[in-house]
């Protein structure tokens, strides 16, 4: 019984004392990893290219950081270093360099910086809208084809255009044509009368027009009423005319006669209480309404303040109680520097407009452009060079059930000043897609993806025009414009900013690009290798050789600058290669190649005693390619590595 209790204790003191050891151990472990190195890759940087190190990268990664933190006369500095090594740089450098050198009052310089930069995007500046369609004629083309057309069988020798569909089976058109009427006026600069408002009824599926009529006879006027459209209920009709009302013409500041937008209202069989827009003005133009589907918004032609170009499509919205709202401009990617004019809006919510400035084959060419629901248009596409000639085109609407509608031109071959002809789309325009940016933010050492890092769009001008944040798979997405260049910048605290610069392909509907961070501090334990603070994959050597490169001198310099900050750290070299040449070889190389290693940080005032090294050749693959494994080159080059294993702190 003795000997066993003695044997039972005996054991329980071993437990015991395994456990306090055990306990030591963890303890001891613990106090290692709680004790971490942060190295500041940026200012590590800047110290050795103080040194006399150069990099195009280096400098790229120091300029970066003080422009992105707004010191602008620090980064120049920089970056000047930078195009004064290279200039066979990523587009945004030339646009940061040109900001940093009107900080510092160099204006010309800056100028030709952006020149370079405007050329290398195929930004060519303001004015010059081609610029942005080189292959628009292939696009035309591509759009070709699709419609049957002939004489509307309603024109005359005078000007006949802009008609409008009414009550589903009449058309409403303008013309100047003479009917007899003594009273009838004739504009003295086009030898032109006045023009009125026609109708004609639409007989069969075909739509084919019958004899025109005068419209409503309490419409007229001395001067001219043109544009016309109509609620689908057929109560509201709004139309162009002259600045002229109940007898009284108005004029602007140089007694010219301005054209305005007129609403009536059908009651008891005529057309009454003709009222004019709250928006429209003496001192400028309103014409040609269009409604949207739903009739709560009036789309509009308009020279009024805030017009980018000759004229402008506007929209206002139309309100519940009648009011209406103020006028907003369509923006530029409908609208130019030159005219835009004649909208259709057809229940299928695209934008039809008539244009001199986006390319086409002359004058005046139809456009359209769907509307998304969110009010914003997508590409504007030519509608074709059926429709499309290179005379003035425009006034253009369609039936969307059965494709039939009618456009206006002075196309040759016409009978008048301006004709209607009636045509059948046979085939729809292929739609456009909506161009999409995208990418993933990834850390740069460890391929982590980083959530809700801040993503910035920039345009070709370098103005931030949109801001998102990365999913929490890292993913983000942009709408963009085809044909364009953007830039891509991203944030996110602890990280160094990133930006990145593309330009989309003009038939691009979907592009990528991918942002990695690194990570402003590094933070490093015992274990941990170092040169992964600094993305150091491997140490360059010659073919076959041991001997020190430059580009590994300028990576050896990083470590060195480390341990200068860190007097108590020692690391283990170790150098490795890939599965070619014969297994002896490649041990002898990787140990030559290790050795050099070290004996160059010692030759640069690192103690001996702080470095150890070894060669481990072909025996620490970190993939399959081994011996008589098919790998490609980037996979090979996976195993041909250097490391710097922090061994102490």
């Amino acid at each position: 019984m003795k000997n066993i209790t003695v044997l039972y204790l005996t054991i329980i003191s071993l437990f015991a004392l395994c456990t306090y050891a055990q306990k030591g151990k963890i303890a001891s472990a613990d106090k290692k990893y709680d004790k971490y190195a942060y190295i500041d890759a940026i200012k590590t940087y800047e110290r050795i290219a103080l040194k006399g190190y150069e990099s195009p990268d280096m400098y790229q990664k120091i300029g970066n950081a003080y422009f992105f933190n707004s010191e602008l006369d620090q980064a120049y500095k920089w970056y000047d270093k930078l195009f004064a090594l290279k200039t066979d740089v990523d587009p945004e450098y030339y646009y940061r360099y040109a900001y940093c050198l009107k900080s510092v009052g160099q204006n010309d310089k800056a100028n030709e910086m952006l020149k370079i930069y405007n050329e290398k995007t195929g930004n060519k500046g303001k004015g010059e809208f081609y610029s942005k369609e080189i292959n628009y004629m292939n696009k035309i083309k591509a759009n070709s084809g699709r419609y049957k057309i002939k004489d509307a069988g309603i024109n005359t020798q005078y000007s006949d255009y802009g008609s409008s569909f009414y009550d589903e089976k009449k058309l409403v058109f303008t013309s100047s044509r003479d009917t007899g009427s003594l009273g009838q006026r004739k504009h003295t600069w086009t030898d032109q009368y006045f023009t009125n408002l026609y109708q004609t009824n639409l007989a069969g599926d075909s739509l084919i027009p019958e004899k025109a009529a005068k419209f409503s006879r309490s419409i007229r006027s001395k001067f001219h009423e043109a544009s016309a459209i109509f609620s689908k209920d057929g109560k509201t009709m709004y139309f162009t005319r002259n600045n002229y009302l109940e007898g009284k013409k108005g004029k602007d500041g140089n007694r010219v006669t301005l054209i305005k937008i007129y609403k009536a209202s059908y009651e008891n069989n005529d057309w009454t209480k003709i009222t004019e827009m709250p928006f429209n003005s003496n001192d400028y133009s309103t014409a040609h309404p269009a409604l949207s589907p739903d009739e709560k918004t009036l789309y509009f032609v308009s020279n009024m303040p805030g017009t980018l170009g000759e004229s402008d499509i506007f929209k206002v919205s139309i309100n519940d109680d009648g009011s209406y709202g103020n006028p907003i401009n369509l923006g530029n990617v409908i609208n130019t520097p030159g005219k835009e004019t004649f909208p259709f809006v057809s229940d299928e919510n695209e934008l039809y407009f008539s244009s001199n400035t986006h390319p086409g084959l002359g004058g005046l060419d139809v456009f359209v452009s769907r509307i998304n629901p969110d009010g914003t248009f997508d590409e504007v596409q030519n509608v074709g060079a059926d429709v499309n000639s290179p005379k003035d085109d425009f006034a253009y609407l369609i039936n969307t059930k059965n494709r039939i509608g009618f456009f206006s031109s002075n196309r040759d071959g016409g009978k008048g000043f301006d004709d209607i002809y009636q045509f059948l789309e046979t085939r729809r325009l292929t739609p456009k897609c909506k161009p999409e940016l995208n990418g993933t933010i990834t850390e740069l050492n460890s391929g982590q993806l980083l959530a809700n890092s801040k993503i910035t769009l920039y345009d070709e001008s370098h103005k931030a025009i949109s801001t998102t944040e990365s999913d929490d798979k890292g993913y983000y997405s942009f709408n963009v414009e085809s044909g364009k260049t953007f830039s891509v910048r991203a944030e996110k605290e602890d990280y160094t900013t990133t930006e990145k610069t593309i330009t989309l392909k003009a038939d691009d509907c979907k592009a990528q690009l991918d942002l990695t961070f690194e990570k402003a501090l590094c933070k490093v334990a015992i274990g941990d290798d170092l040169g992964k603070c600094f993305g150091i994959k491997w140490i360059y050597f010659d073919l076959d050789k041991s001997d020190i490169r430059a580009e590994a001198a300028l990576d050896l310099a990083k470590i060195l600058d480390v341990m200068g900050q860190y007097p108590n750290m020692k690391i283990d070299i170790r150098s490795h290669t890939d599965s070619r040449a014969s297994f002896k070889y490649n041990e002898g190389l990787s140990q030559r190649r290790a050795k050099s290693t070290k004996e160059w940080l010692i030759k640069n005032g690192i103690s001996a005693d702080r470095l150890s090294s070894k060669g481990y050749g072909e025996t620490q693959l970190v993939n399959n390619c081994s011996d008589g494994v098919k790998c490609t080159e980037d996979e090979h080059q996976q195993n041909r590595r250097s490391e710097f294993i922090i061994t102490a702190l």
